[in-house]
Parts: structure tokens; C-alpha cells; sequence
């Protein structure tokens, strides 16, 4: 039941910052909703960006709790492995963690697209009501819950790969400190 509630708050916190960020867009004219072009959108509540993101395996700001908090992801270090100065063994797993990753977030993300197709799909045909509409939200949200997880646990497998110095240069070299 926690993840249920987890995955409510990320869809509500998702759902927030993609409308704010459209409030500040081009549709955001005096007397025109922020939402102004969103309702050509395949899902309604998906931009293209969040599509493309989703079925590749992007992490979207999911992890910024570890990401922020001195856990590195497996991305950002390959990003940074020469900065770094990753030894052999340590970009081999770093590798690894990342295609795994990758991997398992396009699958999570396929059911986030799912999730919230058939939400959207839901009201577009007219078949809203109040138990559909529960069980389709809190399935959204479950998925994204699951995506959020996942890109959260491989940070906290990243830090068992580098070594404590490592870690200060890479919060150093991504400007949190």
C-alpha cells in the first residue's frame, strides 16, 4: 500500500511540474489555459519529450532524492569516468549497472505509456466512472512508482563502486558542491 501512496505523489508532483512547466510556455497567453495545445497530445497527460524519454530508458529527474543526496548514477559516472578516473573494473560495472538499468526502465516506462493511455482513453471515450477511475489512477501512479524506484535503486548500487573520492568529485564536477 506505501508504494501506492508513493506512486500517487510522484504522478501528482509529475503531473504539477509538467503543467507548470506549460504555464510558462507558448500557449500561456493572457485568458488562454496553460494547457492551451495539450489536448492534441496522444496522452493527454505525455508530451513528446516524456514519451521519447519514457521508451528510452531516461531517468526524467526520478532519482533527484539519491541524485542530490551524494548517489551518483550509473549515466552520469560513464559521463564522467575519465573525470573520475574509473579503473577498468569499476567502468566494466558501471557498464553493466547502466545497460541494466536502461534496460528495465523501457520496460517501466512501456507501462507508464500504458497506464496512462488507458487512463486517458478512458475519459476520451466517454467510460469514466468513479471505480474505473481509482483503479486506473492508482495503476498510473503504481507504474510510475515502479520507474521511480528502479532509477532510485541503481544509484544507491553506484555508491558501492566508487570510492568515497570519487564521489565528492563527482558531486564537485555535477556542481552540488
Amino acid at each position: 500500500m506505501k508504494l501506492r501512496h508513493l506512486g500517487l505523489i510522484v504522478s501528482a508532483l509529475w503531473l504539477l511540474a509538467a503543467t507548470g512547466a506549460a504555464a510558462s510556455g507558448p500557449h500561456a497567453h493572457k485568458g488562454q489555459s496553460p494547457y492551451a495545445g495539450m489536448e492534441d497530445r496522444a496522452i493527454k497527460a505525455l508530451g513528446s519529450d516524456d514519451m521519447d524519454e519514457l521508451m528510452n530508458g531516461k531517468g526524467m529527474g526520478l532519482a533527484l532524492p539519491a541524485e542530490l543526496n551524494g548517489y551518483p548514477g550509473p549515466a552520469h559516472v560513464l559521463e564522467l569516468a575519465d573525470r573520475l578516473a574509473l579503473n577498468d573494473s569499476q567502468r566494466t560495472k558501471t557498464q553493466a549497472l547502466f545497460d541494466e538499468m536502461k534496460a528495465g526502465a523501457i520496460k517501466l516506462g512501456q507501462n507508464v505509456i500504458d497506464a496512462e493511455t488507458k487512463l486517458d482513453r478512458m475519459f476520451q471515450h466517454g467510460h469514466a466512472d468513479k471505480n474505473t477511475l481509482k483503479e486506473r489512477t492508482l495503476a498510473a501512479a503504481e507504474a510510475w512508482g515502479r520507474l521511480r524506484a528502479h532509477h532510485l535503486g541503481y544509484h544507491f548500487e553506484m555508491v558501492k563502486i566508487l570510492t568515497p573520492e570519487q564521489r565528492d568529485a563527482y558531486n564537485t564536477a555535477r556542481g552540488y558542491k
